[in-house]
């Protein structure tokens, strides 16, 4: 009997860069499960291989029947709302929370791998970003989007769940594939475009004495480092629990910016601005990933500088013909 990988959030961002990735592995017996809105994720999927797609409703349903026993072989499951500054509680709960404890449980019952998204909104300010599951309770998210990760992470760790599945703790992700993300694109995009289209980057101004403007630190990761560490932990069914998905450095926006310009050949024109009054208590001034957790279970692989993926984003995507991944690109860009 065939069985399936099941990849929920597929027509995403980092769903379709996992069936990317996964395809370029000679993988392609994924089923993806998604319900896309009106913007152009859809596009995602056109140099990609897999098997169907099913909407999330539909394979609820058909999880609670147990239509799928058997014929599942893993689940990466990659499908919510990944909004950050959504405000709906009942929305994020049944998508975040809910969905993917059914999800959890059904898979544990069928002896089928499960790796979930988590985030790093759960660490709110830090200081502290290890994945150590014994710090779970200690986490204060800053915003409903982050609370609703940190729910499952949580109600996994209660309830002993963590020695049976594992969860991705994804830092700042950017790369191709993000472009129907909206406000919710990268910083990296977004300032690819502005600077493209007026020669100069706005960056928030810091309201704390020990940051410069600018100077506001985030653990930015590339898609296809984020997507080979996700799929090294898929792989190895023995490791479970909450692992990072990050760099393990933490680099400014200032550095961010002059990494574009650079790529660009064009002069550094950088403008502060004041930040939205709807942000100020809930903005991350810091985040850097602790991935040791993730060395020490066995993941070798050299991780892309700013600089480099940057670099390569620019070059190989934005500047192209066709901005989305592709399976047969050669990967040269650590």
């Amino acid at each position: 009997m065939k069985t399936f990988h099941i990849v929920t959030g597929g027509i995403g961002f980092i769903g379709s860069a996992l069936i990317w990735k996964m395809n370029q592995m000679g993988i392609d017996n994924i089923i993806i499960v998604d319900s896309p809105g009106r913007q152009d994720s859809w596009k995602n999927l056109l140099n990609l291989k897999f098997e169907d797609i099913l909407s999330k409703d539909y394979f609820i349903h058909k999880i609670e029947q147990n239509k799928f026993k058997n014929s599942i072989c893993g689940i990466l499951h990659m499908g919510a709302c990944s909004d950050t500054t959504e405000s709906n509680t009942g929305f994020l709960l049944d998508n975040n929370y809910q969905y993917t404890k059914i999800l959890a449980q059904w898979a544990i019952e069928n002896r089928c791998r499960f790796v979930y998204a988590s985030s790093a909104a759960t660490y709110g300010n830090g200081p502290d970003f290890s994945d150590s599951e014994e710090r779970l309770p200690l986490l204060r998210p800053l915003n409903m989007y982050g609370y609703s990760k940190h729910l499952f992470d949580l109600w996994a760790y209660k309830n002993k769940v963590l020695s049976k599945v594992a969860g991705l703790k994804f830092f700042n992700v950017f790369g191709p594939n993000e472009y129907h993300k909206g406000d919710m694109r990268s910083v990296v995009v977004k300032k690819f475009f502005e600077i493209q289209n007026t020669g100069s980057a706005k960056l928030f101004k810091s309201y704390k004495p020990e940051y410069s403007h600018g100077e506001q630190k985030r653990d930015f990761i590339y898609i296809k480092d984020a997507v080979k560490m996700a799929l090294f932990i898929y792989s190895n069914p023995s490791i479970n629990g909450i692992f990072n998905i990050g760099t393990g450095v933490a680099r400014s926006f200032n550095d961010l910016v002059r990494c574009i310009f650079k790529t660009l050949s064009k002069k550094e024109k950088i403008e502060y601005i004041d930040m939205p009054d709807s942000i100020k208590n809930s903005y991350q001034y810091f985040t850097c990933a602790d991935i040791s957790k993730i060395r020490k279970a066995g993941y070798k692989e050299d991780i892309s500088t700013l600089e480099s993926a940057i670099d390569d984003y620019i070059k190989n995507y934005l500047l192209s013909n066709d901005h989305y991944l592709r399976i047969s690109q050669v990967e040269s860009f650590h």
